[in-house]
């Protein structure tokens, strides 16, 4: 059997377009191979496949890529690529009409949140044919919903001669893209004359003709034996695009009469049918992974996650698992729960504590029977190469007390000539490593049926994808080369913290990653897809820039975007100002300086911690010369006085106008903020202007180019490796690059109203927010609606009038339905998701909505060590019996037209 592969595609001098071909043949692993294609001027290329007659009842799919010496320049859209069905029964020779596919502006369609939630239909192997001589055509039509199915008529009396009622219906082969295989011989003209039509299922009057001309192909000599394959450009019909809304809560924050305190993932199912009960489509949470490093509260940071596959054992559900037998430790637990259960905010070192030690229970009395099932074994070999070196950690930092894998005796690396004994059942290593096996079994298998379980109600489940990891987490231990341990992780200043973010997050090591395309981001989104329809990437920035704090800073004013074109002494000289590397690049202490900070404490502070310089300059004493080493003089020390010194000399240490770049000694980055600094004030007023230059063509002009390669680089291998819905946190301080890469790959953004992406603004206009992103009106990280309102009287004045267009003062407290007001305008917005926590959705309703407003915030991004505690006050069951709640939040969808 020969298949003719041919496709139009100009190219330039030098370049060449391969056939990249992945042959499925029953249950054999996948086949990848490549083709150099012949080609006519540059601008017509083929290529003619021959098949082995034991191969010939297959599935290929395939995609076209451009070479240029050996080196990639670009492919097509690897997500869905082409695909063919090839059979001894349908011809001897086929012949491919091929049109090259890049990203489409609706390749969300193609997403496993709209194929798989929204808009689900089976898909079908077209049966083979037994016409002597067949005309095939494939075409994308993603708007059809899932009630209806595609089919063609035309003029030729074959196709129904326009005759609706006599269309030839088509197959979905393969996501949004639908096959015919016609009797050619029974065609009258080479020119065939057709269009597509969209067919209600349940109704066949109602029938939706594509828009445009009649499409026209002049056809190939179809001899017998032969298949003529065409690729046509994709069907359009008048259906509008859809809107969906959705719930941000985080799991652990989710109340249910059967909880343990803290929420878990069968909480997280009731929440579906929450959703599903009021119209929504979309319940978005937290990241779930494990982030247990001291058994204390302060791992309750879910962001801090020490590994990018397992699951954090305080969500499991326990009503799941088999009952404990003894009936006095039974007892003991339930009494346990209630008293748990029963709290406001969650104790979390109580609940994890009894968490564990029920699973022990459970792992003592069931373990050997699910060791020895086929479930547990599946699983096992499927996750082998993450969850035995993550048990392996488990195991040692419990057993050295500290997840500081550097004071692991022989331990401080992951060895992988560990992995054989710790995977063979029986061994020593292996007993002490399995109940780590059993909980991640555990989790994964909850997990995974609340996917199902939101997919067979429409639910669009959203995960979160931190964008780092613990610095002393089981991903740095098991691999290092990733990772950058002499800086850390965190954001320049911004609204929620003047001293900018330091997460204490190693930064990654992206030369290292790229050597092998990403594997292990590729592998961690992979993952997700286990549980997971759609997600938001958390600080996309982050894979432009990170910003890249010193290890020895405790504030992130002393960080820097990395990687960045740091600027050489001569370039900044040549802006006009004379570079003193003394004076630009170590903290500049003058006797005024220090008058100002420390007032009448000023004499005590040069005593105690620096030592004179010249004139009236000082220096910070060695033992105090970073943040770090002032933090560690301060530990313990509560009173007011001693941290209003700490903080004080965390600002002389920061006092730069320049810091030196972390790889290349000889180059230089301006200071964010500098210009609300001393060092700053202390500049004449010509230097000003010119360092103002000079840090706004840095932080705003220089990198774009450089940081727009640096994403392409990273995020195309990132967003195709899964079919989940791709949306990213992109606030901040952001670069122009970052809107071009986003749309590039039509990755979603967020919107927020009270943050505008539009500087020439106070708020932004909800009726200009693009189709493809998510609105909202506060995450985890900021006030909530409530908050926001009575944060600043003077802004929400301006708002109330401005943006809501009513005269007057505006009401404080936020009234309930002045809260709904709002609501129902974010709702109305372009946005295809409008995605509201459930503190905004409360309230709506002051008989529902907690009392106390400020007990709603999940996060203070300024305080590194906030407690990660709050929980719903209302169970979800008596949200799901709340009738006049269900039906005000089901009216505010249904009114706009979200679905």
């Amino acid at each position: 059997m020969k298949i003719s592969f041919n496709i139009d595609y100009e190219t330039v001098f030098g370049e060449e377009i391969l056939l990249n071909v992945v042959e499925r043949v029953k249950n054999v692993k996948d086949k990848l191979s490549q083709f150099r294609m012949n080609n006519v001027h540059g601008k017509h290329w083929w290529y003619d496949l021959n098949k082995s007659t034991s191969s010939i009842n297959s599935v290929i799919d395939y995609f076209y890529s451009v070479d240029c010496d050996g080196n990639e320049k670009r492919h097509e859209w690897l997500t869905q690529p082409h695909r063919l069905e090839i059979s001894a029964d349908n011809g001897k020779c086929y012949k491919v009409f091929d049109r090259w596919i890049d990203i489409p502006e609706d390749s969300y369609l193609y997403s496993s949140a709209f194929t798989e939630c929204v808009n689900k239909r089976e898909l079908s192997t077209p049966l083979p044919s037994n016409f002597s001589r067949t005309l095939r055509l494939i075409v994308r039509a993603p708007q059809l919903r899932d009630n209806k199915s595609l089919a063609i008529v035309g003029k030729d009396a074959s196709l129904g001669a326009w005759d609706v009622f006599k269309a030839i219906p088509m197959c979905e082969h393969n996501y949004n893209e639908w096959v015919v295989d016609i009797d050619a011989s029974t065609l009258k003209y080479n020119k065939l004359e057709f269009k597509f039509a969209a067919i209600d299922n349940d109704d066949n009057q109602n029938t939706l003709w594509e828009t445009g001309l009649n499409r026209e192909i002049n056809l190939v000599d179809i001899v017998d034996g032969d298949v003529a394959v065409y690729y046509l450009d994709q069907a359009f019909f008048e259906i509008s695009d859809l809107k969906l809304a959705g719930t941000l809560v985080p799991v652990f924050s989710l109340r249910s009469d059967a909880s343990f305190g803290i929420g878990d993932f069968g909480d997280l199912k009731k929440a579906i049918d929450w959703i599903a009960a009021t119209n929504q489509r979309v319940l978005q949470v937290l990241p779930i992974n494990d982030t247990t490093i001291t058994h204390t509260w302060t791992d309750s940071y879910p962001y801090s996650c020490i590994s990018i596959f397992a699951l954090h054992p305080q969500y499991a559900d326990l009503t799941l698992l088999p009952k404990i037998k003894d009936a006095k430790k039974s007892s003991e637990f339930e009494s346990l729960r209630i008293q748990l259960n029963s709290l406001t905010q969650i104790d979390y070192e109580k609940v994890n504590y009894a968490k564990l030690k029920y699973l022990q229970e459970i792992y003592l009395q069931e373990g050997k029977h699910i060791f020895n099932s086929a479930e547990f074994k599946k699983f096992f070999a499927e996750a082998e190469s993450w969850l035995v070196p993550y048990a392996q950690y488990c195991c040692l930092r419990d057993k050295y007390a500290t997840a500081d894998f550097s004071k692991w005796n022989g331990h401080s690396a992951w060895n992988e000539n560990d992995r054989k004994v710790l995977s063979t059942p029986g061994s020593k290593e292996y007993k002490e490593a399995e109940f780590f096996y059993f909980v991640q079994y555990i989790l994964n298998s909850q997990m995974e049926a609340v996917h199902e379980y939101a997919r067979s109600k429409g639910v669009i489940l959203k995960g979160d994808i931190p964008i780092g990891v613990n610095r002393n987490g089981c991903d740095v231990w098991m691999e290092p080369k990733y990772f950058n341990l002499n800086g850390q992780a965190g954001a320049p200043p911004d609204d929620f913290s003047v001293n900018g973010q330091n997460w204490g997050f190693p930064t990654y090591n992206w030369d290292e990653m790229i050597k092998d395309d990403c594997a292990w981001w590729v592998h961690r989104f992979q993952n997700m897809n286990k549980f997971f329809d759609a997600y938001r990437i958390d600080h996309v920035l982050g894979f432009f820039r990170i910003w890249e704090i010193p290890v020895d800073a405790v504030h992130g004013l002393l960080g820097q975007f990395s990687p960045a074109l740091g600027l050489t002494r001569e370039e900044i000289e040549a802006y006009g100002l004379h570079f003193n590397e003394e004076h630009f690049t170590k903290p500049f202490i003058s006797d005024w300086i220090l008058d100002r900070v420390f007032k009448e404490h000023a004499g005590e502070v040069k005593d105690k911690y620096l030592n004179y310089s010249h004139d009236d300059i000082w220096v910070m004493k060695p033992e105090y010369d970073t943040q770090r080493k002032v933090e560690a003089a301060f530990e313990g020390k509560t009173f007011d006085i001693d941290t209003w010194v700490r903080d004080g000399l965390y600002s002389l240490i920061s006092n730069v106008l320049f810091v030196r770049d972390h790889k290349d000694y000889n180059k230089f980055h301006p200071r964010i903020s500098a210009q609300f600094d001393f060092t700053y004030e202390a500049l004449y007023d010509g230097d000003k202007e010119i360092f103002n230059r000079i840090y706004n063509d840095y932080f705003y002009r220089r990198n774009n180019q450089f940081w727009y390669r640096e994403a392409i680089k990273k995020l195309p291998k990132l967003v195709q490796a899964t079919r989940m819905l791709v949306c990213a946190e992109d606030l901040g301080m952001v670069p122009d690059c970052v809107p071009w890469v986003m749309s590039e790959l039509k990755i979603l953004s967020l919107e927020l109203q009270s943050m505008p992406k539009d500087s020439h603004v106070r708020f932004g206009h909800l009726s200009r927010n693009p189709y493809r992103s998510v609105c909202t009106i506060s995450s985890h990280d900021m006030p909530t609606l409530r908050q926001w309102w009575d944060e600043d009287f003077e802004r929400t004045q301006a708002y109330y009038n401005s943006m809501l267009y009513r005269g007057g003062a505006a009401p404080h407290p936020l009234p309930g339905w002045l809260a709904r007001d709002i609501i129902s305008r974010h709702l109305t917005s372009p946005s295809m998701l409008c995605i509201l926590s459930i503190q905004d959705w409360l309230s709506i309703d002051e008989k529902l909505r907690l009392a106390d407003q400020n007990a709603e915030r999940i996060n203070i991004p300024a305080n590194p060590k906030h407690y990660w505690r709050y929980r719903m006050h209302v169970k979800i069951e008596d949200l799901i019996n709340n009738i006049d709640f269900k039906e005000n939040i089901t009216e505010l969808i249904n009114q706009s037209g979200r679905k």
